[in-house]
């Protein structure tokens, strides 16, 4: 092959096989060419680098251009090598080079352009990743070179460069798994995240049929402390490197802060930070103060809590001093769309001095705090949580026995001084409870029509609380707080156990609803879901996403629902709390439940029946059954209430209060504007005649 020089205005040679340098402002897009997909910008980008570091390690492949009558116009297409014509244009806008720039070419002007260029991109191989990552990881060790030294060799960023490295020092044996095919890319990156090559290959041997990539990071970092965990959070990074530990980054995914190796470390750090927040706390003048990470919930002791106290005339001035100079600010700038920096600041100043002056009206009792002490704990979020007022034992004052209550919640009961609830009977060993039956249209309904409508309404609950797992966790807090704070037994509708009634019981056919289904479907498949053995439920439900977590959370809420009223229960504020759970999910118990002869209409007097009438339809309706028997009567109403949406009050859902005064004053407003109005514009009322 000969070489020649072509000179800028000298006449190309045009020699098939002729290897020749060409300047770059001569040298043209062939049309022939295999690609018709742009070269990306990551790629002309790595060329130039590599171009500029290393100069063209391959030719490019040219054809003369010829014109209309076969000349050379002194032009050239190139038909392989058409990403380093555009690296090397590159390099012209960033002035490393001239336009002029000789380019060493071929000349080819017996092969096809078009398959050429196609060949030279289908019969190449590229070069497997893990020869990549491991020629990589032998320029640092063998060149000395850091990531942005190769970075710029390559074209790529640095980050990408410390990616490859870390790929290029996994174990050996894992690369090789992985060149075989038996771990894919994210796998391989997942084992990346420690360099420990003897724990790479063990947690490799343990993995079951679940490979994900986050269960290999989680079995790498068993034994480590996420950044994002409160106890990394309340240290902090600075403070626990300069103690010797050392943080692990994962560079293959947002780890938000990396992994605390030393959980030793880290723990002596948390405890002695808070023992110190304990020693503040204590000089307020407690007895003692204790520091734990967790909170030490078996501590057994009473606690007391700070009480109303009334502030002082001259904290009370500065209060509405702050308030008013708020106030003021406030609506001279509330139009303003960006604060002035002083303004800024003076309101933080003034909302710091105004809940500086609240947090004084309520303290403790100065003989509570000389015999109380204080727990530190480590909080949920990294924050020291401080706990006052608890009591010891031997710091216990003695207390007054407790006088016996009249009754329980209700008239016919009686509290005793065990607590044990006896029921009131008269001279005849009688219940007091007891009355005379009721005439037949003033009769109540019957506790067994009770239980079964409530029974039903329970039934609705549970599935429309099962289908909104945001509300199922506000009413599980609820009645977890009711029984933490206010040791109010009856104050929730769910019994936290937990336990789940059998609706059965209650009510007849119950499960062969269309409801009692949908709920029994939706358990029947968490139940397919759920590991065979117990002892892997934990880590099933640790691998379930959050949204999947929440249904199963709300699934299991959902089913220990009870708001069945049973004859002997005193519990108003449980059926009170399950009236505002109905609010809350809007419960439509008309999706679950209809008047029917079997369910309700054949088991109330012939009174409620032309009540329900009454009621859904009109007065005119309920007059026409009114003079029939019970049974056709029953069968009558069912079809007048058919489609009404009809409910007994039982089964109702209360309105929403907000909603139910934002309703009347809308009426109202209504109202005052239907009115007739006086020659003043003032409205007035028409006296009925």
């Amino acid at each position: 092959m000969t070489t020649a020089v072509i000179e800028t205005t000298a006449t190309p040679a045009a020699e098939n096989g002729t290897e020749i340098f060409i300047p770059l402002n001569k040298l043209k897009k062939s049309d022939r060419n295999a690609r018709k997909t742009p070269h990306s910008e990551a790629s002309i980008e790595a060329k130039a680098a590599s171009i500029h570091a290393k100069g063209i390690l391959q030719n490019l492949v040219v054809e003369p251009e010829l014109d209309a009558e076969g000349a050379a116009t002194g032009f050239y297409f190139v038909t392989i090598g058409e990403g380093r014509r555009l690296a090397q244009l590159l390099r012209v806008k960033r002035k490393q080079i001239k336009k002029t720039e000789p380019i060493r070419c071929v000349i080819d002007t017996q092969n096809d352009p078009a398959e050429i260029s196609l060949d030279e991109n289908v019969t190449r191989e590229d070069l497997h990743p893990a020869d990549q990552f491991e020629r990589f990881r032998e320029l640092a060790e063998n060149r000395g070179w850091g990531a942005e030294e190769i970075a710029a060799r390559f074209g790529v960023t640095a980050h990408v460069v410390r990616q490859r490295l870390r790929l290029g020092a996994v174990s050996p044996v894992l690369m090789q798994v992985y060149r075989d095919g038996g771990l894919t890319l994210d796998q391989l990156m997942a084992f990346a995240i420690v360099e420990d090559h003897a724990r790479q290959e063990q947690v490799y041997e343990n993995l079951s049929y679940n490979r994900d990539p986050s269960v290999i990071r989680r079995d790498l970092t068993r034994s480590h402390i996420a950044a994002t965990d409160r106890r990394a959070v309340f240290v902090g990074a600075e403070a626990y490197t300069e103690a010797g530990g050392v943080i692990l980054r994962d560079l293959f995914t947002e780890d938000l802060g990396g992994f605390y190796e030393n959980v030793a470390l880290l723990d002596r750090l948390v405890s002695e930070k808070l023992e110190g927040v304990a020693a503040e706390v204590q000089a307020e003048g407690w007895k003692w103060g204790s520091a734990h990470i967790d909170y030490p919930h078996a501590h057994g002791l009473r606690r007391n809590y700070p009480q109303p106290v009334e502030l002082s005339a001259e904290d009370e001035a500065a209060r509405e001093a702050a308030q008013a100079e708020y106030d003021a600010l406030t609506e001279q700038y509330d139009s303003a769309e960006e604060l002035p920096d002083d303004v800024d600041q003076r309101f933080g100043e003034l909302e710091a001095e105004i809940e500086r002056i609240d947090a004084l009206r309520h303290a403790y009792d100065p003989d509570d705090i000389a015999r109380g002490g204080v727990f530190v704990v480590l909080n949920h979020d990294g924050t020291a949580r401080i706990e006052r007022g608890f009591i010891r034992a031997e710091d216990e004052k003695p207390e007054p026995k407790a006088e016996t209550e009249a009754d329980a919640d209700g008239e016919g009961y009686t509290v005793t001084e065990d607590g044990e609830i006896v029921e009131d009977t008269d001279e005849d060993g009688g219940s007091a409870l007891e009355t005379e039956e009721d005439a037949d249209d003033g009769k109540p309904l019957s506790d067994l029509l009770i239980r079964d409508l409530t029974a039903h309404r329970t039934l609705g609950l549970r599935l429309a609380l099962a289908e909104q797992p945001d509300m199922a966790l506000i009413a599980v807090t609820h009645a977890l707080a009711a029984q933490t704070f206010y040791r109010a037994q009856e104050a929730h509708c769910l019994d936290i156990r937990p336990t789940s009634a059998h609706l059965g019981g209650h009510a007849d056919g119950i499960e062969d609803t269309a409801a009692a289904k949908l709920l029994a479907d939706r358990h029947e498949g968490w139940a397919m879901d759920m590991p065979r053995d117990v002892a892997d439920l934990w880590g099933f439900i640790a691998s379930l996403d959050h949204a999947s977590v929440m249904a199963l959370f709300a699934h299991c809420a959902s089913l220990t629902v009870n708001a069945v009223k049973q004859p002997w229960e005193r519990k108003p504020r449980a059926h009170e709390t399950a009236d505002k759970l109905a609010t809350a999910v809007v419960l439509d118990m008309t999706a679950h439940w209809k008047p029917t002869v079997r369910t309700y209409l054949g088991r109330v007097t012939k009174a409620h029946i032309l009540a329900a009438v009454r009621e859904a339809v009109s007065d005119e309706a309920a007059e026409r059954p009114s003079g029939m028997k019970k049974q056709a009567m029953a069968e009558a109403a069912e079809q007048l209430l058919a489609g009404t949406g009809w409910l007994p009050v039982l089964m109702r859902t209360p309105e929403p209060a907000g909603l139910a005064a934002e309703q009347s004053g809308a009426r109202e407003t209504v109202e005052a504007e239907d009115a007739p109005k006086a020659e003043d514009g003032n409205s007035y009322s028409i006296a009925a005649e």
